[in-house]
C-alpha cells in the first residue's frame, strides 16, 4: 500500500508539474529525491526546471512534503515561481501537504545568508534519486471571446434555422394517430413542461442578475458579459482594417490639422489624469482626409478623426467636446456592454427564430417571420440602447471638456448648427426612433440641461473665466438674421445644390493656425 501510495502521488506530481511546466513554457530537466534534518526528517521530491530565459543563473525546483515546512522558504512576498502569473500554483501548492511547492535556488541562499531561513543545503549526488525527465511543449494561445463569439454568431443562426425546419419537416411526415399521441403526451406532461420552461426561465435571470456592474464614473448598473481585456486583441484587428482602408489617405503627423487634433486629445487626456480609464490608455490620434463628419475612438485608444469634422466646427471649444464624447465611449467601455446586450439577446432570438421555422408552414412566410422578429428587436432593444450610451457619453464627454477648460456652452451650439445645415440642405429627418443616436435637436436640448452642471466643475477646476457671449445666444441671432434675410430673397445655392448657411454673428475660428495658437495659450 505505501509504494501504491508513493506511485499514486509521483504520479499526480508529475501531472501538476507537467500542467505548470506547459502553462510557463518551461522545461523541466530531472526530478530529484531528497531528505535532510532541517525538514524534520521528511523526504521530499525536487523537480529541477529550467525556464525559457536565456539566463541560467536562476534555477527553480518543485518541492514535495509537508506545508509547514515549505512555509521556510515560501511566502507570498516571495514571488519564486517560473512566471508571476502562476502564483496560484504556488498558492495552491501551499495549502497542502502532499502538492508540490515551488522554491528558488537563488533566493533559499539568499535568505539563508539572512538568517531567515534554518541552515540547510540539498543533499550530496549520492543521496539524491534521478526519477525522469520530460519537455513541455510551448502554450497555445486561446482566441478571444468576442472573436469566437462574432465568429459563430451566423452559424448560430444558421443552427436555430436548420434546427426549425427540420422539426417542421419531421411533424409534417407523422402520421395523425401518432400526432395525436404527442399531443396527448403533451396535455399529460403540461406541468413537467411548464416546470423546464420555468427552470430555463430562472437561470437566465440569474445569469442577466450575476453579470452586472456599474458604469465607471456614473455608477450606472448594465449587463457586462465581456470585459475590456476581452476586447484587446479585437481592437487590435479592428484598428488593422481601418489603417488598410485608409492607408493612402492618413495625414502626416507634420499636418497643421493632425496637430491640432493631437494637441486636443493630449490636453483632455491630461486634464482628466485623475480618471484611472483615462490614465490606462495612450492615445493615438489618425486624422483621415475625408469629407465626412465624424470621429471614433477605438477601445485600444486609437483615436480616428475625419477632416469633415475639422471643417463642421467653428472653434476649439466644440472640437474638444466632439473628442471628449469619443474618449468617453472608450472610458466607460460601451464596446464590451454592447456586445454583451447583443450577446444575452442573441440566446433568445435564437429560441424564437427556431420557433418561427418549426411554427411557419412555408419558407417565405418564415423569412418574413425571421424579418419582423429581427426588426422589432433591432427598434425595441438595440437602438434606444445605442441612444442610451451616446446620451451617456455626451455627459461625460462634456465632464472631461469643462476639466480641461473648455468654453462647455459650445458644446450644444454645434448640434444646433448641424440641425440648421440638414434642414438648409434638405436633407430628410430620421425619426429618433429609427436612428442609433439622438436627433441633433435632442441633444443640444440635453446639453443645455448638463451645462450648468458643467460650468460650476469648470469654476472647480480654477479655469480662466469665460468670454461674456455666450456663443448660444450669439448663434439664436445668427439665426433670427438668417431667417430674415431668407424671406426677402432666394438664399445663396451653390452649383452642387447645397445651401450655404453663413451664420455672420458667428467668427469660424478656423483654419488651424489660429487653433493651434488657442491651445498654446
Amino acid at each position: 500500500m505505501a509504494a501504491l501510495g508513493a506511485s499514486r502521488l509521483v504520479a499526480r506530481n508529475c501531472a501538476l508539474i507537467r500542467l505548470t511546466s506547459l502553462s510557463n513554457g518551461g522545461t523541466c530537466i530531472n526530478h530529484y529525491k531528497f531528505s535532510s534534518k532541517a525538514f524534520n526528517e521528511w523526504r521530499h521530491q525536487v523537480i529541477k526546471c529550467q525556464p525559457w530565459s536565456k539566463s541560467n543563473s536562476q534555477r527553480c525546483y518543485f518541492m514535495i512534503g509537508s506545508s509547514k515546512c515549505h512555509r521556510h522558504f515560501i511566502s507570498k512576498s516571495q514571488e519564486c515561481f517560473l512566471n508571476v502569473k502562476n502564483t496560484e500554483i504556488g498558492n495552491v501548492a501551499q495549502s497542502s501537504s502532499v502538492r508540490p511547492s515551488i522554491f528558488s535556488e537563488k533566493w533559499l541562499k539568499k535568505d539563508a545568508l539572512s538568517g531567515t531561513l534554518p541552515p540547510w543545503k540539498l543533499q550530496n549526488v549520492a543521496d539524491v534519486q534521478f526519477l525522469r525527465s520530460f519537455h513541455g511543449s510551448p502554450s497555445l494561445k486561446a482566441a478571444p471571446v468576442p472573436i469566437l463569439w462574432m465568429i459563430l454568431k451566423p452559424a448560430q443562426k444558421l443552427l436555430a434555422i436548420i434546427l426549425g425546419r427540420s422539426i417542421r419537416k419531421w411533424w409534417r411526415a407523422l402520421p395523425p394517430n401518432k400526432k395525436e399521441l404527442f399531443k396527448e403526451a403533451a396535455r399529460r406532461n403540461k406541468w413537467k413542461i411548464v416546470l423546464g420552461l420555468c427552470s430555463l426561465g430562472i437561470i437566465y435571470i440569474m445569469f442577466y442578475f450575476t453579470h452586472l456592474e456599474e458604469t465607471p464614473i456614473t455608477g450606472r448598473v448594465r449587463l457586462l458579459v465581456f470585459g475590456k481585456e476581452h476586447f484587446t486583441e479585437l481592437s487590435q484587428i479592428e484598428y488593422n482594417m481601418w489603417m488598410e482602408e485608409f492607408k493612402n489617405k492618413m495625414l502626416p503627423e507634420r499636418d497643421p490639422r493632425y496637430q491640432v487634433v493631437k494637441k486636443v486629445v493630449s490636453h483632455l487626456a491630461e486634464s482628466n489624469k485623475d480618471v484611472p480609464q483615462i490614465s490606462e490608455f495612450q492615445w493615438t490620434v489618425h486624422v483621415i482626409e475625408e469629407p465626412d463628419i465624424n470621429a471614433f475612438a477605438l477601445p485600444n485608444g486609437q483615436v480616428f478623426v475625419f477632416n469633415g469634422l475639422l471643417t463642421a466646427v467653428k472653434d476649439i471649444h466644440q472640437l474638444s467636446f466632439i473628442l471628449g464624447h469619443e474618449i468617453a465611449h472608450v472610458v466607460l467601455g460601451h464596446a464590451a456592454e454592447k456586445a454583451s446586450l447583443e450577446h444575452f439577446l442573441g440566446f433568445l432570438s435564437l429560441i424564437l427564430l427556431t420557433m418561427i421555422w418549426a411554427a411557419c408552414p412555408r419558407d417565405s412566410l418564415a423569412i418574413i417571420g425571421q424579418w419582423i422578429q429581427a426588426k422589432f428587436q433591432e427598434l425595441l432593444f438595440n437602438r434606444p440602447y445605442d441612444r442610451t450610451l451616446e446620451a451617456e457619453a455626451d455627459k461625460i464627454g462634456l465632464l472631461f471638456a469643462a476639466k480641461a477648460c473648455v468654453d462647455v456652452r459650445a458644446s450644444s451650439v454645434f448640434w444646433q448648427q448641424m440641425e440648421l445645415a440638414e434642414t438648409m440642405q434638405g436633407n430628410p429627418k430620421l425619426p429618433e426612433w429609427l436612428s442609433t443616436h439622438p436627433s441633433h435637436e435632442n441633444r443640444a436640448e440635453h446639453l443645455d440641461r448638463l451645462i450648468p452642471e458643467a460650468l460650476k466643475i469648470r469654476e472647480h477646476c480654477n479655469c480662466p473665466a469665460l468670454a461674456s457671449e455666450d456663443p448660444r445666444l450669439i448663434f439664436r441671432l445668427s439665426v433670427q438674421h438668417l431667417l430674415q434675410t431668407s424671406k426677402e430673397g432666394d438664399p445663396n445655392v451653390t452649383d452642387h445644390g447645397k445651401t450655404n448657411v453663413n451664420l455672420p454673428f458667428i467668427e469660424k475660428k478656423m483654419p488651424v493656425d489660429v487653433l493651434s495658437g488657442e491651445l498654446s495659450r
